[in-house]
């Protein structure tokens, strides 16, 4: 249950020994009051930037050289005085000045070169990465201890940046030697790089803690990655870096909440008010596009934590607060209904970044693309769904999708036919299925596997059932399938090959070779009682083409095994729709948000995905299937009730109209 504060700034202070100043314009009471006129009540300040300058009077660090008074101890007085929460950062494996100073406690790569973020190398701008294997981590707890000694009463301890890669300093070959490693093989590189991030997290976090054991203590890796649990018990809750505008898209912050929501701690999503990314001055992100960001974080059952760049002079900006200000007042009139919420959810996303790579130490990797296919077309198909791993428990959910890359040990299988026999449902596609080895199915599927075809691409026809509204001639689907023969299984519709593989000496027109008349013989898909496979890697091409037709189709499939959803809607595929259920009040809460984002531009080589208008849907029709007697509908925080029917153990009732974020809650009757 999410009980940390909902409408928090993280106010980033890198700042460079060049500039002259610092600090100089810092007005405590103004601070404040632009903090409270916003509706902000908490607010992360830097004790310690990436830069390696401490910005309060420390005798671990060194004070920044151009800061002439204690800049922390201020702007932490005047929040507390405002009754603002204050969670303190240092930075903590990012630091610039210790790695001028100690150059020998810097990653090393495999190649011999020292390890750089948002840098290539030595001559490009960026920050040098500490290895925590060294005493830098010691300097770090020590640091980390003075900071909570000399504010015992802050409300949280922000580290950042925690990332731990394999490491060929002389300190890690050194370690590897010691425990019979060999530091020349990259699972052994790997082995150590985990066994030193698991220091990091248990030093640092008892530094943390070394005055008070309910110090608040948050490790921001970038990403919280599915499928290693052993860091979780560090965290106090998470902070969802993920800002659309910045590379991550619209989409990114779904599937991370709804693997966090799962792990039963409090969690915030992370923007930014930013129009780019982190760092950047004078960009502001439109007040339309914050309003729904911050809704979307509440729709998904998490607090709001916007990231702000403070000015070097220490002035505050009003016009990025007047941004923050509209959605935080949005926020606070909505909370009543957002604290304490659980997730319903009937469908559970296997996650193929979890499965595959457990523990990864990479922070850049973020979330699998076909995580992210997957999730885009349950998003806009406006399904209720978790984010699990295999570490999950399978049995709150009706359907279970390991999607196109999950192959199946002895163990996982096992679990699988013990989810099936229990009424569990499963949807297969690609090489999802398949043993280790990729030569057979790992369980039952109704079909003999006959390995990949040879034709990419070719092409589809389903059975009528599963074809999407427009289509009824074989449709191409932009990669080679498995080959399988349905058995046991029903076949859900034939593979059409091309006449020939498209190369220099055999191509026809500008793309793809066209489809054969006559079907392959092989099935595109098939499907027994309780599972569904699917021939092609259906979500990565999701991911990757966007294809209307190919999103109905594996749809269709999906509905096909779960028969009646549990929420169904008319809102647009750019429309989201989430369900939280909120005990304590006996009520729960269906969320509704329309939001069209737009690519304007490109940043790291992705697109920045803007929104700036608001778009209006009307009569967005509803029906749900609690498990629970419900007897009113309301419209919040209007307060307006709505007409309910009942009909067949559903309810259904009418949203006349939704502009960014509108909440029905749905009162329960005992």
């Amino acid at each position: 249950m999410n009980t940390i504060p909902f409408r928090q700034v993280h106010l980033d202070f890198h700042t460079s020994e060049l500039i002259p100043d610092i600090g100089t314009q810092f007005d405590a009471t103004a601070f404040a009051q632009q903090l409270q006129a916003a509706s902000v009540n908490s607010v992360t300040l830097f004790a310690k930037c990436h830069h390696g300058w401490s910005y309060y009077d420390s005798a671990v660090g060194a004070r920044h050289p151009n800061l002439q008074f204690d800049l922390l101890r201020a702007q932490y007085d005047a929040c507390k005085q405002a009754g603002i929460a204050v969670k303190i950062y240092v930075t903590a494996g990012w630091e610039n000045r210790s790695a001028l100073l100690y150059p020998q406690w810097r990653q090393v790569t495999p190649d011999g070169t020292l390890r750089m973020s948002r840098g290539r190398n030595l001559v490009d701008p960026g920050w040098c990465e500490m290895c925590f294997n060294t005493p830098y981590l010691d300097s770090l707890c020590t640091q980390v201890r003075e900071v909570v000694t000399l504010f015992p009463q802050a409300d949280g301890i922000f580290l950042d940046i925690v990332h731990q890669d394999d490491c060929c300093c002389t300190y890690c070959r050194e370690s590897m030697q010691q425990a019979g490693l060999d530091w020349t093989r990259a699972s052994d590189r790997r082995r150590q790089a985990i066994a030193t991030r698991d220091r990091y997290y248990q030093a640092t976090t008892a530094a943390a803690r070394h005055l008070r054991e309910d110090m608040v203590v948050f490790h921001n890796t970038s990403h919280l990655a599915p499928g290693d649990r052993s860091i979780v018990p560090h965290f106090s809750h998470f902070e969802l870096e993920s800002l659309p505008t910045g590379g991550w898209g619209y989409d990114h912050f779904p599937i991370s909440a709804a693997f966090a929501r799962t792990l039963d701690k409090p969690y915030v999503g992370m923007t930014g008010k930013f129009h780019t990314f982190w760092g950047e001055y004078g960009g502001y992100k439109h007040p339309n596009a914050l309003r729904y960001e911050c809704a979307l974080m509440l729709a998904f059952g998490g607090g709001c934590s916007v990231g702000d760049q403070l000015d070097p002079t220490g002035a505050i900006d009003p016009s990025t607060y007047s941004i923050i200000g509209q959605a935080y007042r949005e926020v606070a009139r909505k909370e009543a209904w957002c604290v304490g919420v659980q997730a319903v959810a009937d469908i559970a996303l296997l996650s193929p970044s979890g499965h595959e790579r457990p523990g990864e130490t990479d922070w850049i990797s973020r979330q699998h693309p076909v995580d992210a296919g997957c999730a885009r077309l349950l998003l806009e198909s406006h399904y209720l769904f978790d984010v699990v791993d295999r570490l999950s428990d399978f049995s709150p959910y009706r359907l279970l999708i390991l999607p196109d890359i999950i192959r199946i040990d002895a163990e996982l299988a096992q679990r699988l036919e013990a989810y099936r026999a229990a009424g569990g449902k499963l949807l297969l596609s690609g090489q999802s299925g398949l043993n280790l080895e990729g030569n057979a199915f790992a369980l039952d599927v109704g079909a003999k596997y006959q390995g990949l075809s040879t034709f990419n691409p070719d092409y589809i026809l389903p059975v009528p059932e599963l074809r999407a509204d427009f289509v009824d001639r074989p449709m191409v689907m932009y990669a080679p399938s498995h080959r399988i023969h349905a058995t046991t299984g029903r076949t859900l519709g034939q593979v059409f090959d091309p006449h020939f593989n498209r190369s220099s000496a055999h191509f026809c027109n500008h793309m793809h070779t066209p489809a054969k008349p006559a079907p392959s013989g092989f099935d595109c898909g098939v499907a027994l009682d309780d599972l569904v496979y699917l021939a092609h890697p259906v979500f990565m091409l999701y991911r990757d083409k966007g294809a209307v037709a190919l999103k109905q189709y594996v749809a269709r499939a999906i509905d096909h095994l779960l028969g009646r959803r549990i929420l169904e809607c008319n809102l647009p595929s750019y429309g989201r729709v989430t369900w939280q259920r909120q005990p304590a009040h006996r009520r729960d809460i269906v969320h509704l948000l329309c939001a069209a984002p737009m690519n304007r531009g490109t940043i790291n080589d992705r697109p920045i995905e803007v929104i700036e208008d608001v778009v209006a849907v009307h009569d967005i029709e509803i029906r749900v299937r609690p498990d629970i007697p419900v007897f009113s509908a309301m419209l919040e925080p209007q307060g307006i009730a709505l007409p309910l029917q009942h009909e067949e153990g559903a309810i259904s009732f009418t949203v006349p109209r939704l502009e960014v974020h509108q909440m029905v809650v749905l009162q329960h009757a005992i």
